[in-house]
């Protein structure tokens, strides 16, 4: 084995290893109470596997060539990540210099993608690329969006802001796993996660809507 596909085997053990532990790291970070301790925790380790997922999958495309909408899903899972991070840590909407670059950088990136959107090997379905895509955008134009909304407003909706988006990442790289691992059941593998990740969501900003007018309220 030469360099070259040596570098590239271990590129994708490191993706996979990182991968699957981002997924369970998540996966406690979701059912611990949303409180410092576990779930804190449990959060900052899935988003530094995230990190290398990110990094691994990036090395991928540029570096070995492997299918280009590995960039997309990768910059769509790392953006939602990184964003919620921000969310979380400055829970404001007042304009930031990192926040507007990496916005812009994921609009770049996805605009190369479409670019060169008929010259892809399409082993991936339509159906996915353009959902992919639009959510991307979609994203990215909310986050623009938002520095307009009042800010004694936002200060009452960032926390959904921080859940949906966290859970977009998880469900992001929940949908690359089982798409990659599940192949042959394609689109439905990678689809359904991206429905359980919406039901999530729903199901966590209705809960934590619900508590913050009745305190006193549980999830069940």
């Amino acid at each position: 084995m030469d360099n070259h596909s040596l570098v590239h085997s271990a590129n994708i053990v490191i993706h996979v290893i990182a991968g699957s532990l981002a997924l369970l790291l998540g996966t406690f970070a979701l059912i611990t109470p949303k409180r410092k301790g576990a779930h804190t925790r449990n959060g900052q380790i899935f988003l530094w596997l995230l990190s290398f997922v990110i990094i691994t999958g990036l090395i991928g495309v540029f570096g070995f060539g492997r299918n280009t909408f590995l960039l997309v899903i990768t910059v769509l899972s790392g953006y939602f990540g990184f964003s919620g991070y921000r969310t979380l840590q400055t829970r404001s909407n007042q304009p930031k210099t990192l926040d507007i670059a990496v916005a812009l950088l994921a609009l770049i990136t996805v605009s190369y993608f479409l670019y060169y959107f008929k010259s892809i090997g399409m082993i991936w379905s339509p159906v996915i690329i353009y959902s992919t895509v639009g959510t991307l955008f979609m994203v990215v134009g909310y986050d623009f969006l938002r520095y307009l909304i009042p800010s004694h407003r936002y200060k009452q909706l960032w926390l959904y802001e921080h859940i949906f988006k966290m859970i977009g990442a998880f469900s992001a790289l929940l949908s690359a796993f089982s798409g990659t691992v599940f192949e042959n059941y394609q689109p439905y593998s990678q689809f359904l996660p991206s429905v359980l990740g919406t039901l999530l969501q729903i199901r966590f900003i209705v809960y934590f809507a619900t508590k913050s007018r009745h305190p006193q309220t549980q999830l069940k």
